[in-house]
């Protein structure tokens, strides 16, 4: 019986058929970058340990940020690398997820043709993981993304929303308030003599008043964007049909235009590379409860007989997170991972 790093070593292998290049990304990562990244809730999700000389670091809960790390600071433009290893996740609420599980990833950096990188990356997985009969699903943040910044309201009020995309109950909750849908939080007497408690400072406390009395001040998002965000947020369609009604609600909503002719762009490419585009299904919501350094494309393969199963590849577009670690660079990147563990127990049941 194969052992699982023995897939893993396989899988990579056709990784570098391809053309990329092996790596090895460290597994203690630097917990101050990842913190920067996503906020203090990483740690709901990695372990984390500390080092007298090197501070606090983490287990890496995945290898795109490594990768990207190294590629801003040494690679070479275009490049392809390819990995296979460890990623560690805390479970806390589900006892039979995997703390543990190997990845093999491949990832592109090309500013030539984002498109034609998008469909190379979802074409590669499509066609090792063709024998398992998986269902697979795509989606785009960029559409919200772009929707949210096109809203008629304050920088500060974007700037939240944008934040919680990733959080889609959150996001849901203070679009209601900001829509005047729902009750804004109480105001604070910044008069108030009560003693100071907790780590915020007098001077913190005061920022967070003001910033309070700002948005109490707001006009309220009208209505007819906000039922925009989730009319975008419904559409769920075979990609050809999706683009239909994307390109409906972009008369409304002009801000998602570019976003639109984005995602034809990539559906023409995805289509020059063999994928059955009219089959493939699309969900303007999918990805948002994903590592936050999506930004663009994203799309998973399952399997459709066992919905109690994680995705068995994923992957998407993160642009944003190579301007965050590039110190002033930046490249068009996407990537994904396959979990080789997973791909065997599909096989052995077939």
């Amino acid at each position: 019986m194969t052992h699982p790093r023995a897939k893993a070593a396989a899988l990579r292998a056709i990784f570098e058929a391809r053309g990329a290049q092996v790596v090895e990304p460290p597994i203690l990562l630097s917990a101050e970058t990842l913190l920067a990244l996503y906020g203090e809730d990483i740690r709901g999700r990695a372990y984390v340990t500390t080092d007298a000389l090197r501070g606090e670091q983490m287990l890496r809960p995945d290898f795109t940020v490594p990768v990207v790390q190294m590629h801003m600071a040494e690679g070479a433009e275009p490049a392809r690398y390819t990995y296979a290893g460890e990623v560690f996740r805390r479970q806390e609420l589900d006892p039979d997820r995997a703390n543990e599980y190997l990845q093999v990833g491949y990832e592109v950096f090309d500013r030539a043709n984002p498109a034609a990188a998008d469909a190379e990356v979802f074409a590669l997985m499509a066609d090792v993981l063709a024998p398992l009969g998986l269902r697979a699903v795509t989606g785009d943040i960029g559409l919200l993304m772009a929707a949210v910044a096109g809203l008629s309201t304050s920088d500060r009020r974007r700037a939240r929303l944008m934040r919680h995309i990733w959080r889609p109950r959150r996001f849901r909750s203070l679009l209601d308030q900001y829509a005047g849908r729902a009750p804004m939080p109480a105001q604070v007497d910044a008069e108030s003599e009560a003693p100071l408690n907790g780590l915020r400072s007098a001077a913190e406390i005061e920022a967070r008043l003001a910033a309070l009395a700002e948005d109490a001040e707001t006009p309220p998002i009208p209505s007819q964007e906000a039922d925009g965000i989730g009319s975008l947020l419904k559409v769920q369609e075979k990609i050809p049909f999706a683009i239909e009604q994307l390109r409906d609600l972009s008369v409304d909503m002009p801000s998602i235009e570019q976003a639109v002719e984005r995602l034809s762009a990539r559906t023409e490419a995805l289509r020059a590379q063999g994928v059955d585009v009219d089959q493939l299904d699309f969900e303007a919501g999918y990805g948002r409860t994903s590592m936050e350094y999506y930004d663009g494309f994203v799309f998973g393969f399952y399997a459709p007989t066992r919905a109690d199963l994680p995705p068995v590849a994923s992957g998407g577009r993160y642009d944003a997170l190579t301007r965050r670690l590039g110190k002033g660079a930046e490249i068009p990147a996407v990537g994904a991972v396959l979990r080789p563990k997973l791909m065997m127990e599909l096989e052995a049941a077939s």
